[in-house]
């Protein structure tokens, strides 16, 4: 992201903390996903395959 992105999501309405708040839940996200990935975790039952 760049400082332009930040402005676009301020002049949407968003508060820095909300901003924070979303950047910290994608990155857990983002983190989770390449640790299943690097482990070979399978895929729930019921999620679609890649």
């Amino acid at each position: 992201m760049t400082e332009t992105d930040v402005g676009t999501l301020r002049a949407t309405g968003l508060d820095d903390t909300t901003i924070n708040d979303a950047a910290q839940v994608v990155a857990y996200f983002n983190y989770i996903n390449r640790i299943a990935d690097g482990l070979g975790v399978d895929p729930e039952p019921d999620m679609p395959k890649p």
